[in-house]
Parts: C-alpha cells; structure tokens; sequence
C-alpha cells in the first residue's frame, strides 16, 4: 500500500488536469478488470462484472487535487497565479512549485516582498495570494512565454515520505488515499454485483465529474472515498475533529451540517453492521464542514442511496498531509466485506 500512494501522491492532477493520475491509475488496473473507459468530462470508470441480474455498485474516488494556474506573465516574466480549490494563502508563500507545460515541468519559487521592506502593519497580516507571484528563473515576458503559458495548472513540489508509526506524509492525499483504495478494492472484489471503480474528475471544484458519471452509470447504492480531518494535533479541539489517525477510516453520517450528504439509513447500517462483524475499526463522524463526491451522487437522477469511507489525514489541503497507511488498509477491507454482502 505505501508504494501505491507514493506513486499517486508524487503524480500530478490538479483539478480540469487529471490526465497523469488518471493513467496511472488506469495501468494499475489492467488485467484486473473487465473494461476501462474514459468519459467526456475525463472521468475513468472501471468496470468489473457481476451476475447478470446483480445490484450495480458504484465506488468514486475523486482524482484531483488542489492547485494553481498561471494567470498572467509580467514584462519582467514573473507570474502572477489563481487558486484552483480550497487553498489557505498562508501553505503557498516560498514554496517550490512546477508548472505544467507542454508535457514539462518548469521549476519556480512562490516569492513575494520581503519582510526587510515591510511597514509593520504588513508583517503583522498574513501575505495573500495576490501578492505573491512565481519566479522561474526568466528575464523578461518573452522568455518567460517561451517556457510557460497562460492557463498551465501549477502543483507543490513535494516528494511522498514515510514516518514513524504507519505514518506517511505527501502531497494530494486528498485525494490520492481515495485512488488508492478504489485501485485496491477493484483488484481484489469479489461480488454479486457488478461493481464500477470511478476515478472521477473535477471534485474540488465542484463535484462535477461524480454528477456526471453517477448519471451515467445510474447504480443501485454508491459510495464515496475521500478523506477526513484527523483532530488529533495541537491547535485541534476534539469536539471539532474527533477522528483519529490509526483507529481506523471514518463512517460519515452527514457532512456540511446536512447541506451535503445524510447518509442513507440502510447504507448507514450496512456499512457498520459489516464493520462489527468482520472486527474492522471504524470511526463515526458527524461533520460540519466540506463535503464529497457523494453529496453529487445521491442526488443523482431519482435519488442513489450513497455512503462516505474517509480514512482520517492531518493537515488536509496542505502539500504535507499525513495519514495513517492502516487507516487505509481497513478501508480497504471494508468495502470488500461489505461487497460481499450485496
């Protein structure tokens, strides 16, 4: 499991750009599946067969991750950039970045007005993102076009570590955990139903790929893999984030305060019934912040019965997200105990 997440970690995908994980990912299933397609918006869908008179179930795992895009290049070739996701300002200052460009990856360096010429109002406030800018070594605007154009997607340079403890540490866990347990379940599920993995694109920006693919595949029951704050560190309140890295991936029973996903009531108990009986940790969590391909899913057509399996990842959103690799494991192992009840 940690090979695999380091691979889709270090890849790039930023939301609209999925091309790079989508194929990884796509390699990684051949010959485990019965067919590979690519819809119009980009989505991949996987497709291993059932019974012919099973359930169709569909699992989605969003492919993308937060980023950037070059917005305009100045005469002396600096770039100045937009946000693509939720992204705090305050993770962006003085990274290394690489932009996306005609098949290259061009370094750059997120800068902005140093501290020395500061009045102290400014150092006082965090720096936003509008003020920084990315410099790439060039001289002016023509060099700088010669390298890098507007509309490339912009990724964190960082390289996928392992800690101590299980623990691993990169870029994109949300949602590359996902990928990974959507890989590993297609892999190894054995089931009635026949089962469709979706990578699905544009989920940061939108849920956009899981509205379309959920309509196109039209599943008896669907469930979402991301995932979940991990409250377990300073500057956390456990009544915010009770979730825990290493005890397990999280249930979740509604996020957005109900604005997104209410699970439904039969997937609810399914998914904790199964979790009991097969002695797999699991955590519950009632969430009231974002939300996930599901919230798109459930409202698909006449209405889909959709759940939520998100191993819990510290620091989410940031280029340093850690999670805990037997949170993913038993992620993995529910999903497979749960196909086999359908």
């Amino acid at each position: 499991m940690k090979q695999l997440l380091e691979k889709l970690s270090n890849a790039s995908g930023v939301s609209g750009f999925e091309d790079e994980i989508r194929n990884l990912m796509m390699e990684e299933l051949k010959g485990h599946v019965d067919d590979l397609e690519v819809d119009e918006m980009g989505n991949l869908i996987a497709t291993k067969e059932g019974k012919p008179d099973g359930k169709k179930i569909m699992l989605a795992a969003h492919m993308d991750e937060i980023g950037l895009m070059v917005r305009y290049i100045d005469k002396k070739g600096f770039i100045k950039f937009s946000k693509l996701g939720g992204i705090n300002d305050q993770m962006l200052l003085n990274q290394e970045v690489y932009i996306h460009s005609n098949g290259e990856k061009i370094l750059g360096v997120i800068g902005s007005k140093p501290p020395h010429r500061m009045k102290s109002a400014e150092k006082k406030k965090p720096v936003n993102y509008e003020d920084m800018f990315i410099d790439i070594g060039a001289s002016n605007r023509e060099d700088a076009e010669e390298m890098v154009n507007v509309g490339d997607p912009i990724t964190i340079k960082q390289k996928f570590a392992e800690l101590k403890n299980d623990l691993v540490m990169g870029k994109a866990m949300d949602n590359r955990v996902g990928c990974a347990v959507l890989l590993e379940v297609m892999k190894r599920a054995r089931s009635d139903a026949t089962i469709y993995g979706v990578g699905t694109v544009q989920e940061e920006v939108g849920l956009k790929g899981a509205r379309t693919s959920a309509y196109r595949v039209n599943p008896d029951m669907a469930l979402a893999l991301d995932v979940t704050i991990s409250g377990d560190h300073p500057g956390m309140k456990e009544e915010e984030a009770p979730a825990k890295a290493g005890e397990g991936p999280c249930i979740i029973l509604t996020d957005a305060s109900g604005r997104g996903i209410i699970t439904h009531p039969q997937v609810k108990e399914l998914l904790i019934d199964v979790a009991k009986e097969e002695e797999i940790p699991y955590q519950l969590e009632v969430s009231e912040g974002g939300t996930t391909d599901a919230t798109a899913i459930h409202l698909t057509r006449e209405g889909i019965p959709t759940g939520v399996i998100s191993p819990p990842s510290r620091y989410i959103h940031t280029p340093v997200s850690v999670v805990n690799v037997q949170d993913v494991e038993n992620a993995v192992k529910l999903i497979l105990a749960v196909l086999k009840r359908i």
